[in-house]
């Protein structure tokens, strides 16, 4: 029933999986055959991902809970949709999400498409009843039309262009040249000690395990959270609250199965995990060493790891705020 499926079989239990080779961040992120990216769909991309016109009440856009003036989230401990109303869960960042086997916590969507599909006509998060609506809306607005042609040729308003464009938008917003990829380049001055003596505590605490790769989001599969329940901790965090896969595919086999997270940038993107519960980069640290690997982390050990994960914050790409397409004299709807 989903692609992802595939990946699920897969699943790894923490601290079996090899850690992969150290890998730097790529400067380009890779196009799927028929979705090929171009500047003309990059800058309709830019426009449709900062337009609040997608959302019913003409309020949220894409970059509302996204924020490309930000980690690529929007800080809340969970997204703020139309009319005020909030979901269960933290927004994930948009920076490097090219780099993620599937989308969405839950891992419902295999691609930026597919993705860039889901919160238009969710109802909490922009609220439109369908893409037909948004469609229409779009034709209303002449300089839509133009920018459409020029993307995908005449007459080519469609919820499939959208979704190409907005995910070829989002194939651009790469973070390279952090410390950490520099210091794999072969310059040994770009980490400090403690960020090197950080990074070697995370391969032997098994952090690696799952966090691999460039992106440090592991290989595509899911994995359980928490591993090691605990009636302490879960009256705090809540952490089982939400089913994770399972809300998608009905399978108790899925329950607390997430898909792995990057951990670029993650000192950005405060607060953590599914539902935003908790607040600071250290103690999310302590907690996923705890529940994750049953293991005690040091007040030391814990400063070193969030050290080296401060050195995962790439170069940002300068962002300029698109002119979108107005409506001379008369209002969007």
């Amino acid at each position: 029933m989903f692609k992802f499926r595939l990946l699920v079989s897969a699943i790894a239990l923490t601290g079996s999986m090899s850690v992969a080779a150290a890998e730097p961040l790529p400067s380009v992120a890779p196009a799927p055959a028929d979705n090929p990216t171009t500047l003309e769909k990059v800058t309709l991309g830019k426009m449709l991902y900062h337009d609040p016109r997608l959302s019913s009440t003409g309020t949220v856009s894409c970059a509302s809970c996204h924020n490309t003036m930000l980690g690529g989230e929007d800080n809340r401990p969970v997204a703020m949709g139309v009319n005020g109303q909030t979901g269960g869960r933290s927004a994930p960042t948009v920076w490097n999400a090219a780099f993620n086997k599937v989308q969405f916590w839950d891992g419902r969507a295999d691609s930026l498409e597919a993705q860039a599909a889901g919160p238009v006509t969710n109802p909490i998060e922009m609220g439109m009843k369908s893409w037909d609506d948004v469609v229409a809306r779009l034709k209303t607005i002449e300089g839509y039309q133009h920018a459409f042609e020029k993307a995908f040729g005449k007459d080519s308003i469609s919820k499939e262009n959208a979704t190409k464009a907005i995910a070829a938008y989002e194939r651009t917003l790469i973070t390279p040249n952090s410390p950490y990829d520099k210091y794999l380049g072969g310059d040994k001055d770009a980490m400090t000690k403690q960020q090197i003596r950080g990074m070697e505590k995370a391969v032997e605490v098994g952090c690696t395990s799952c966090h691999s790769g460039p992106a440090f989001n592991g290989p595509g599969v899911f994995q359980k959270f928490p591993v090691n329940s605990n009636g302490y901790f879960e009256a705090q965090y809540h952490f089982l609250k939400d089913k994770g896969l399972a809300e998608v595919t009905k399978k108790d086999s899925d329950e607390h199965l997430w898909k792995v997270p990057t951990l670029r940038n993650v000192a950005l993107t405060a607060p953590y995990f599914h539902n935003g519960s908790v607040k600071t980069l250290d103690r999310a640290v302590w907690l996923m060493a705890k529940l994750q690997l049953n293991k005690e982390l040091s007040d030391g050990d814990v400063a070193d790891i969030v050290a080296f994960l401060n050195a995962l914050t790439g170069e940002f790409p300068t962002q300029t705020m698109p002119q979108l397409p107005a409506t001379p004299g008369s209002s969007f709807n």
